[in-house]
């Protein structure tokens, strides 16, 4: 998924598949939950809500500085079912040791089933520890894609996506999160892969900036 400072970046569920001779792990990366105000925002909630319903193992992944009790609904709904979750709590490199301890009992009285995991995937900190646990609660089954699989999105979703990641980290606070982008063509020629898209965007008055001056 493409990462702004944005909140609600990611719109859609997307799937990225983790393949090697031993295992196939397929994530779920879901939109950040949140009380929704509009429509899309309900449609990305509804995604991570599905993504609950066919899962083996729930990845909650916070950080040291968002609230912890900015999703009590969705957390209630996590403490009624029946599956392993990992809460990990992200960027421990940006807070101190007796903060950290805080916010791990906050969280643990919060969802006292939960194995928490302070790590920092900025510098890779705790990440394979996460990963060995995700391949020790996995159930064993036949793979879901084929070897090669790398995701269940086309091509033009990711450049789709990453437009609009370029858009809103060149822009940032001029142009609101939810800018558009539609690519129209795609064509692979042998050294050169030729894209047209358009940017979608809420008002008239956003236009300039995304065109810019006499554009």
């Amino acid at each position: 998924s493409i990462i702004t400072p944005k909140s609600q970046t990611t719109r859609h569920r997307i799937i990225g598949i983790v393949n090697t001779p031993e295992y196939q792990v397929v994530y779920s990366d879901t939109p950040g939950v949140l009380r929704p105000n509009y429509k899309l925002q309900e449609q990305m909630l509804n995604f991570s809500l599905s993504a609950l319903d066919d899962a083996d193992v729930l990845l909650y992944v916070t950080d040291v500085v968002e609230k912890t009790d900015k999703n009590d609904e969705f957390l209630s709904k996590v403490q009624r079912l029946n599956l392993p979750v990992l809460l990990l709590i992200n960027k421990i490199d940006q807070t101190t040791q007796t903060e950290l301890e805080k916010m791990v009992e906050t969280w643990h009285e919060m969802l006292p089933d939960a194995e928490i995991y302070p790590i920092s995937a900025l510098n890779n900190f705790s990440i394979d520890r996460v990963q060995k646990r995700i391949l020790e609660l996995l159930p064993e089954s036949p793979p879901y894609f084929e070897k090669d699989a790398l995701t269940d999105k086309p091509a033009r979703f990711f450049v789709n996506e990453i437009i609009r990641e370029k858009a809103l980290l060149l822009y940032q606070k001029e142009v609101p999160y939810s800018i558009e982008a539609i690519v129209e063509e795609f064509k692979e020629e042998t050294d050169i892969i030729r894209i047209r898209a358009i940017i979608l965007v809420e008002r008239d008055t956003q236009k300039g900036i995304v065109i810019g001056h006499k554009g």
